[in-house]
Parts: structure tokens; C-alpha cells; sequence
């Protein structure tokens, strides 16, 4: 079985040799100096020898750094330092024996013959280790590094001491002038061309769309394999779509989002989904007094409950048990994430998705206006604007009752963004899934597009809305620019480096080719850029709840609550 090469293994491994040499070579030197005819009288002074060389051979060699070298770079400048260590070990000794003498009979002459002898055979050894990890560099992937830093220079280490199986070729970056880290040559990144390595390594950060064109860059070069050097104890990780599409806002406001959370009982629906889950995570995070998981899925609820300590509530909120939640825990905060989501299946659900979406979003809000909630926070969606499925249709709704509904002390917001990376059903994990069966990725249309949000970030954002509300308004998250699915998907097929094809499916029932985050261009501005306020008026509220009286058995009464749904019924 091999031995994983560590820094504790190099160091045990030269020690252990380091001693044996040094027995070996004091042993030798007796012989040389006795014509090898040693009389009894002397092994006595050969172990004498043994026990007063190697402790100072082995301090001297340890001050000389000779057990923290990296082995495939074992050079002249240490071979110098290891004939220091010997000078000083010799002479040393050389005093000693002078000074014992007079009791114990060790020839002048041994410090020099061993001194020599341990010189050449210490330094042979060291650079026969050497020779070999040189020769050892074909069995690994030769790989480049783009960014001179820190990681880089930890991780060449890690791969010269055998740590992984890569062979540094050159290390790229915006340098005015080429240089040295350990060794590898560090060259301007415009020089970055034709190149026969095996992977790249990216350890700088750089926004999304500059890392996107460098991994362009990177795979017509032939490069398929690339990696990211990860904040995390300096890991590696394969380059993902997640990593090219995500839009890292700079607004995030950790100090708002924990005042907010600090202390506070928090109740959230939809705990087990992928957005409840994330905002439990961050209420963890941001240190709430006590977490409520609301989630009528038994597995999500339990795979959630395996992350986070907190109460456990298996119940939908359209049951009567649901009450029971608000009355038990008094929650300070509650963020409403439980809904139905997926396009396609609520259009075959209407009224289930219809019944779920409007009447069990209504049910949460009044109650949380009988309990006195200090705030209530809707997780809304960029299908509601302007909505052509009933999804969209349904979300629109409880983002008009939400803001016209008469709240008295309860603070209630709304928060709308675009699809998420990686939640659960979405187009990244279906097409992954797709990559991993080597199938073709079915896409519906050449020109459809819709916005991308990491996970976390968007929760984040939707928790700094939260802390800065009022009351009444409807926040919409900055998603930045909209990106073709047709685009995506070429790219996870260009990561993936398999042969795989798009194919055009069709668009789907109530599928749009383009979402949209604002009814009207008026929005306002807040003290983060990453968060708007649509600009809209209030309606008649009691009108629009008699009209929703008539929804529970009129399907068609969207149409009246939603003049601008342009779906089927």
C-alpha cells in the first residue's frame, strides 16, 4: 500500500534515513581509518561517536530548513545549506572528541573521514529523491494556473510534495514582466495561447462574464478540464455553470440582514424547498432565537431538520393544524416560501395550484394579522408580471393582496425575483441529469431566455428587503441581464466535454419565451441598488375580496383579478 505523501511523511522519511546514513557513515569512517580491521576496544567509541554526531547533525540540519524542502526543487543553494549544517555538526564534534580525549580514545582523524562520507551520501540521497519525483511528473496531468497568488503558490507545493497529481507548466496573469513562483514561470495572460496541458486551474476571482470569456478562452484552446481553487482550504472544484452564470451582488448587507434576524422567533412555509431551505440556513446563520420549519413534505421537512435545529411543523398551511403553529410559537418573522412552482404541472392542476398558491398564501397573511406578526414576507416570482400561466397568474394575486390587504401593525412585503441556479426542477439540474445519461438537452425555443440568481444570494437580498420594509411594498431583485437557455445549454455541453447536441422541443403550455421583473418602468430606487420598489397603486380591496370569494368556484375570475393574464382557463 502506498503512503500518501504528506509534509509529516518527507520529514519522518529523511529522518529515519538521515540517522541510518549517519550510523552507516561513522561505521565506514572507522573501517577507512583502521585499514577495515577494527579491534574490539573501538566499537565502544564507534557507538560514543553515534550517540554525540547524529543529535547534532540532526539540530544542525533542522536549522538549515533541510526537512521543509520541496524535493523536485532540491538545489544547489540547499546543497550549500547542507554543507553548512555538516560544518558546524563537525566542528562541533570535532571540539568534543578534543575534549574527551584524555577518557575515550576517538582518532582525530574520524571527523574528517565522516564528515565527507555523510556529506556526499546526505546530499546523494536528496538529490536521487529528487531525480525521481522528476521522473515521476509523466504519471501526472500537466496543468497551468491562471492567477499568481497565494493559492497558486500553495498548491504548486502541494503538487511538487505529491499532494496531487499535477505537473506545474506555467502560471498566467496581468503581469507587466515575467517572474518566478516556486519555480514555475508566471507569464501575462495575452500570452496564454496553442498549449499541450491537461487542466487548468483558475484561483483569482473574477466576475462572472470575465470568467466566462476565460473559460471560452480556455476550451478552444483544447483545455477541457478546469478547475477553480475554492476560499475553502484552498480545495479544488470543476468549473460549473453555476460559477458562470451566478451574479454576485456587491450590496449584500450582512449587518442590516443579522439586526433583522438577531433574536427573533422565525417562522418559514415552504421549509424544505429550495428557497425555505436556504432562508432557514441563513435565519441559522444570522443567529434567529428560534426557527419554525412549516412543510407538508415529510422528506424535505426531514432532510432540512438534519441541517438545522429547530421546530418541525408537517402540515400544509391550508390545514387547521397550521393555526396551531402561530399560536404556540408567537413567531416575530414570517417568511412565506411554500408554494407551487413547476410551469407545466399547474397547468394541468389549475384549480390544486389555483386553491394552493391564492387561498393558502391568503390563509398565512391573516394570520399573521390576528397574531400580530411584526412582519410577514412574501416570496414572489417574475412569472407574476404580466403572468400567461396560472402559476404566474396565482402569484400576481397574493402580491396584490399582500400589498392592499388591511395589515394593521403587521408589516407585510412582498419580494419577486427570477429562477434560481440549481433549485430544485429547474432547467440546470434537468439538463445535468441529461449530461450525466449522455443525452441531447431538449430546449424549447432558440430565442427563450429568463434571469439566474444563485441560491444564497437571492435569499440574502430577499431577507435585506425584508429589513428595510415598511410595510406594503413589492421589492424586486436586480437579476441582472437575461440568459438564453440555447446558450446555456451549449455551455454545460462545452464543461461537460461530451458530444451531445441541443434540440428544440417547443414551447410548453403558458411558457413564455421572455419573463419580465417590472409591470411599469417607474420603480424606485432603495438604499441598495441590488433592490427596487415597483411603483404601483393601491386598489379597491374590497371589491378585489369578493372577487376572490368567486374564484374558490369560478376558475375564470382570474381574468377579473388579473386583467393582464393572457392565459387560458
Amino acid at each position: 500500500m502506498r503512503i500518501k505523501p504528506t509534509k509529516f511523511n518527507r520529514i519522518l522519511f529523511f529522518l529515519f534515513s538521515d540517522i541510518i546514513l549517519s550510523i552507516f557513515t561513522i561505521f565506514l569512517s572507522y573501517l577507512l581509518r583502521f585499514q577495515f580491521e577494527i579491534s574490539n576496544q573501538f566499537y565502544s567509541y564507534i557507538f560514543g561517536a553515534v550517540i554525540i554526531v547524529i543529535p547534532i547533525k540532526i539540530f544542525f540540519l533542522a536549522i538549515f530548513k533541510q526537512y521543509s524542502i520541496t524535493w523536485r526543487f532540491y538545489s544547489l543553494i540547499d546543497a550549500k545549506n547542507l554543507l553548512k549544517a555538516h560544518l558546524l555538526t563537525y566542528i562541533l564534534f570535532f571540539i568534543i572528541v578534543s575534549y574527551m580525549n584524555n577518557n575515550v580514545t576517538i582518532p582525530r582523524s574520524i571527523p574528517i573521514i565522516d564528515f565527507f562520507l555523510s556529506f556526499v551520501m546526505l546530499g546523494s540521497l536528496r538529490f536521487f529523491k529528487r531525480i525521481l519525483l522528476e521522473n515521476d511528473f509523466s504519471k501526472d496531468k500537466k496543468v497551468i494556473f491562471i492567477g499568481a497568488n497565494t493559492k497558486t503558490q500553495n498548491l504548486i507545493k502541494r503538487a511538487l510534495n505529491g499532494e496531487l497529481d499535477y505537473y506545474p507548466i506555467a502560471i498566467y496573469d496581468e503581469v507587466d514582466s515575467e517572474s518566478y513562483i516556486s519555480n514555475v514561470k508566471v507569464f501575462n495572460i495575452d500570452k496564454l495561447e496553442n498549449i499541450d496541458v491537461d487542466t487548468a486551474i483558475i484561483t483569482k476571482q473574477l466576475p462572472p462574464k470575465e470568467l466566462d470569456n476565460l473559460v471560452n478562452k480556455l476550451t478552444h484552446l483544447g483545455i477541457k478540464d478546469i478547475k477553480i481553487s475554492t476560499d475553502f482550504e484552498n480545495k479544488l472544484k470543476n468549473i460549473s455553470i453555476e460559477d458562470l452564470l451566478a451574479r454576485k451582488p456587491k450590496d449584500i448587507d450582512t449587518t442590516a440582514i443579522k439586526e433583522f434576524i438577531k433574536d427573533k422567533i422565525v417562522l418559514v412555509t415552504g421549509a424544505g424547498g429550495s428557497i425555505g431551505s436556504e432562508i432557514v440556513r441563513q435565519c441559522k446563520k444570522f443567529d434567529a432565537k428560534q426557527i419554525i420549519m412549516v412543510d407538508k413534505c415529510e422528506y424535505n421537512l426531514y432532510q432540512i431538520a438534519n441541517e438545522v435545529d429547530g421546530i418541525k411543523v408537517l402540515t400544509s398551511v391550508n390545514s387547521p393544524l397550521f393555526e396551531e403553529t402561530f399560536k404556540k410559537y408567537k413567531p416575530d418573522i414570517v417568511i412565506h416560501a411554500a408554494a407551487y412552482k413547476h410551469v407545466p404541472l399547474c397547468e394541468e392542476n389549475r384549480f390544486s395550484c389555483m386553491y394552493n398558491n391564492v387561498f393558502g398564501s391568503i390563509r398565512v397573511i391573516d394570520l399573521a394579522i390576528k397574531y400580530k406578526i411584526k412582519k410577514l414576507v412574501n416570496i414572489s416570482t417574475d412569472k407574476a408580471v404580466r403572468p400567461t400561466n396560472i402559476m404566474g397568474a396565482t402569484k400576481r394575486i397574493v402580491e396584490l393582496y399582500a400589498k392592499n390587504v388591511p395589515s394593521q401593525n403587521t408589516e407585510i412585503v412582498s419580494v419577486r425575483f427570477g429562477n434560481v441556479l440549481g433549485s430544485s426542477g429547474s432547467v440546470v439540474p434537468f439538463f445535468k441529469k441529461c449530461i450525466e445519461e449522455n443525452k441531447d438537452l431538449p430546449v424549447t425555443h432558440p430565442e427563450i431566455t429568463r434571469y439566474f440568481m444563485l441560491i444564497p444570494e437571492a435569499c440574502s437580498l430577499v431577507l435585506q428587503a425584508a429589513s428595510i420594509a415598511k410595510g406594503g411594498e413589492l421589492f424586486i431583485l436586480d437579476m441582472g441581464e437575461p440568459v438564453k437557455i440555447k446558450d446555456l445549454a451549449q455551455k454545460m455541453i462545452d464543461l461537460s466535454g461530451k458530444d451531445l447536441q441541443i434540440k428544440y422541443v417547443g414551447l410548453r403550455p403558458g411558457e413564455k419565451l421572455y419573463e419580465e421583473l417590472l409591470i411599469s418602468e417607474n420603480d424606485l430606487n432603495t438604499t441598495y441598488d441590488s433592490i427596487l420598489i415597483v411603483n404601483e397603486e393601491k386598489i379597491d380591496f374590497e371589491t378585489f375580496k369578493n372577487k376572490l370569494l368567486k374564484l374558490k368556484h369560478d376558475i375564470s375570475v382570474l381574468k377579473e383579478l388579473v386583467p393582464e393574464f393572457k392565459g387560458k382557463i
